[in-house]
Formats: C-alpha cells, structure tokens, sequence
C-alpha cells in the first residue's frame, strides 16, 4: 500500500513542502530511502524502526520503500524521522492515510519512541502556511518557536506512541497558545553606556553609528575601552519590528539556536575569534549553513583585533558588507542567507599597541605600523563608514563623577534620528537607514553648500580618497544632520564626516 505524509526540507533560512511517500510491498524485509537523502536521513531508518518496535506496534515483513519529493532537492537533518514513521504505520493500515493529509510533520525519534527537538521548526511552519496545511505538529520544545506564524495550528507532540493514538482515534491534540507576555523586550540590560568612563569622543561616534546603521573601525591602545563600548553598541540601536525579529529567528532556528524563546527582539551581538575561518564567517559547508555574518542579521559583527584575522577570511566580507546577503554556491543547490548587520572592528593602532600614548612610548618604526595596517585591505576599509580613534583613558576619567547618559536616552536620540531615515525612504524599499542608500539616493539626500563642496574636494584631492570613500562621508554627514534635525547638510557636518576618516591618510614618513 502506499501512503503520503508531508513534512518539509530547509533550503537556507526558508523551508519547502517535502511529500514523504511510503510504498509497501511483498518481499524480502527491505527499507530504503530515495530522494536525495544525506546520511542523517539515511540513518533514519533504523531510529525508525526501533521507535515502532519500541512503542508496541508491528511492523509488518515486507519490503519498504520512502521517496521524498521533490528527489532533486538534497535533505538533511534528523526532523523526517517522524513522517516517515507515520508514513510506515500509514502504509501498514495502523495509521488512517487521510488524518495525515490537511498536516506537516516534523521530529526527531529516540529508540524509545519519544520525540526530541529539531531545527528550522519556524521556517517549516512558514512553508505549511503558504502550502495551505491546517496545522504542523512538531516536537514540543519547538512549539512555542513555530506559534508565531499566524494562520497555522502548531501541535505539540512529546511520544510516538501518544501522537498515533491520538490519530487513530481522531482526537485532536490542543493547540499551543502562544504566549505575548514577555515579548518585544529590548536587549539585555546588564550593560549601559554609564559603566564607560569618560571616551566622550567615542560614545559620539557610537551615537552616529547606530542613528545611520553604519560601519565602524575603533582605532586605539589596549585597555583603551573598544571592547567595552563595542558590546554596549546593540543597547542603542533601535528595537527591532516585528518583521525584522522574525528575519533574525528563522537563521537562528535553521542552526537550532533559538532555545525557548517565540522570537528574538534582541539585537544579535555576534563576536567570533579571529582564528574562525572563511567558511565559519560567511558561512558554507557540503550543506550550507549560515555563518556569523548571517547570525549578526539585523544586529552587530564584532570583530576585535581585527588585523589578526586572516586575509581571506577578511575579504569575504565585502559582498555582505555591500549587498546585505551572503550567496553560497554549490554543485547541487545555490543558497543566499541575509547578513544585514553592522560590522564594529577595534584594532590597535600599532603592533605593539602604544602609538600615539602619552605614557608608554612606542617602539615600532612606520614601516613595521604600515605593514601592520596593511593587513586590511583598502577596498574593506572604503566599506567602514567610521573610523573612531579611542585614546588611552585618564585618571580623572576613572574616579567617580557624574554618571553620562544612560544606553535608554541615547536610544531615543537614535529612534527619532532612524525615525527621519524611515520617513525620508519611505517609498524607496529595501533601504532603511542611511548606511543603505545608493548613489542615486546620496545625491538626492545629501546634497551639500558651496563650503561644504569645497571641504570635501580639499580632502578629496589631498589625501586621495575613493568615490566609495566619498560616499560614505555623504552618508555620515546625513546621519549627525539627523541627529541634529536639521534639514540640510552643513559645513560642520561635513567637517565631523571627515574627522572619522583617519585610516584613509598617510603614515608619516
């Protein structure tokens, strides 16, 4: 006999409708696997059967045969273990095929029966909405992660055995009922901007960078605070919408990273170690999976010590920096994740670190700082829109005083900055902040007076600066004229656009 289950393979952060068909047929006991499976599919098979065995049922001596289809699709993962064990009770007559039909499925078995957790359960129940299913049971720990997709039943399931019973006699499982009580929190409040003492000129930077979503380089010796401010940046940024925490849990669901929470309202704040390798930052694999890039969706990269990362590793970082996603080719398949985030590098200004500190003399020659800063490539440097000298702190800095702003009241000069941006772009989709304009937006947006004209062509034409360079001084001129409110770009605008360019001038000699 031969029975049809639906259940559902990822394909990067998004999920299509998969039709797991069971054929049983006479013969010697035999149980295949077709339709492109990769070996945890492959492995299936004998969780499978252990599961039935395990939870009372027979199954029958005959030969076995499971398609997924579409076959031209690679699947992986271990959540087809439970389709294809209704799929085997179906096609044995244990399980009514028609119950099967309006659902999706989705589960990992253990050889007892019960049902363990598994990733992308959000992007499945996406895929069984748009495929007009009723409902989707998945295992119970990723039910509250799959209720947020409006339109679809979410089923939880934990045994084996309670779900066939339960189809049998056609009793229906409840629904999870989501739970809005602890959503839309921002971030974590265990860090402010008041625990940073004195680098006034660096939290300033910090403001601009996330009123504009721009790129950010801080340049300064160790113990100086880039460390501090960097892991302090998400708790300014603008509390993501609805449809933005959604972008970001589907990545963090197809890695399995959601935990029990429904949605991520949190910023990502994403801080590899400079030993990761290409792959592992922009993600990839024989099965693509998202890297850190992509888990920085809609939040902040840092990457500290930035000049000890690898070359190559570095330079993969131009495509997401410029097109907000990451495109992962293979033989098989071709698979784009987003990366939309903000990428914050710290670095120190020299190898020993002290270059430029009034307490500790430096004792590289410019040569050996050169060839240190070398190691970031100049078409990486024209993609950071900042570049943030962060001096050594002083005493006074350190003894107790008035305490600055607090990360909440920066937060709300940022909003009503992003406020203006959201306004001014409106009926242009797809940029959303400064840092995203185009060429033809930059030229209609951030148009400047004959002074301002004449700053920009003096550094320009002395420090020889690129047309992307350029352009990234528009837009930050853009982002503190909407700090300010102001309506049009002045010459002080542009002047404080210029100062955060430092890496573009030349060492002495």
């Amino acid at each position: 006999m031969l029975a049809t289950v639906k259940s559902g393979a990822l394909m990067g952060v998004d999920a299509v409708v998969v039709d797991v068909e069971v054929d049983m047929a006479m013969g010697m006991p035999f149980f295949a696997i077709v339709g492109l499976p990769d070996n945890a599919v492959k492995e299936s098979k004998v969780r499978v059967i252990s599961a039935i065995k395990n939870c009372s049922f027979e199954l029958p001596l005959k030969k076995v045969t499971v398609n997924l289809a579409p076959a031209d699709i690679r699947k992986d993962g271990t959540a087809f273990d439970l389709p294809i064990a209704l799929g085997v009770l179906a096609a044995a007559q244990i399980v009514e095929p028609g119950v099967l039909s309006q659902h999706l499925f989705a589960g990992e078995l253990a050889l007892d029966g019960s049902i363990k957790p598994i990733r992308g359960a959000l992007p499945l129940a996406v895929a069984a909405r748009d495929a007009g299913l009723r409902g989707v049971f998945v295992p119970k720990e990723n039910a509250r992660e799959a209720s947020v997709v409006e339109g679809v039943d979410v089923l939880p399931v934990t045994t084996f055995r309670d779900l066939v019973e339960a189809l049998a006699a056609e009793e229906a499982i409840a629904p999870y009922q989501r739970d809005l009580a602890d959503e839309g929190r921002h971030a974590n409040d265990s860090v402010d901007f008041t625990d940073v003492r004195g680098q006034e000129g660096a939290k300033r930077a910090m403001i601009i960078a996330a009123a504009g979503g721009h790129n950010a380089l801080m340049l300064g010796p160790p113990g100086s605070g880039k460390t501090m401010l960097a892991k302090r940046l998400p708790t300014i940024l603008p509390k993501m919408s609805f449809e933005e925490a959604l972008e970001t849990t589907k990545v963090y669901s197809v890695v399995g990273m959601v935990g029990d929470r429904a949605l991520i309202y949190e910023r990502p704040f994403r801080a590899p170690h400079h030993t990761i390798s290409d792959a592992g930052l922009i993600g990839g694999g024989s099965v693509p999976r998202p890297g850190e890039v992509s888990l920085a969706h809609n939040g902040v990269l840092f990457l500290d010590e930035l000049p000890e990362f690898k070359k190559n590793v570095l330079e993969v970082l131009r495509q997401p920096l410029e097109d907000g996603r990451v495109t992962i080719a293979r033989a098989a398949q071709t698979i784009t994740f987003p990366s939309r985030m903000m990428l914050l590098a710290a670095m120190n200004p020299c190898p020993c670190g002290h270059a430029g500190s009034p307490t500790h003399p430096c004792n590289c020659n410019p040569v050996e700082v050169q060839r240190y800063r070398a190691r970031i490539s100049g078409p990486l440097l024209d993609r950071i829109d900042l570049h943030v000298t962060v001096p050594p702190v002083r005493y006074r800095d350190l003894t107790p005083q008035r305490e600055g702003e607090t990360s909440a009241a920066l937060r709300q000069k940022v909003q009503q900055a992003r406020a203006l941006q959201l306004t001014r772009f409106a009926r242009t989709p797809g940029t959303h902040c400064n840092a995203q304009m185009t060429p033809r937006q930059i030229r209609k947006f951030c148009e400047v007076d004959a002074e301002g004209a004449s700053l920009l062509q003096n550094v320009v034409d002395r420090v020889g600066m690129s047309a992307r360079a350029y352009d990234r001084i528009l837009k930050v001129a853009r982002t503190i004229a909407d700090l300010e409110g102001a309506e049009a770009i002045r010459p002080a605008h542009v002047s404080e656009a210029i100062s955060y360019r430092t890496l573009d001038r030349k060492l002495p000699a």
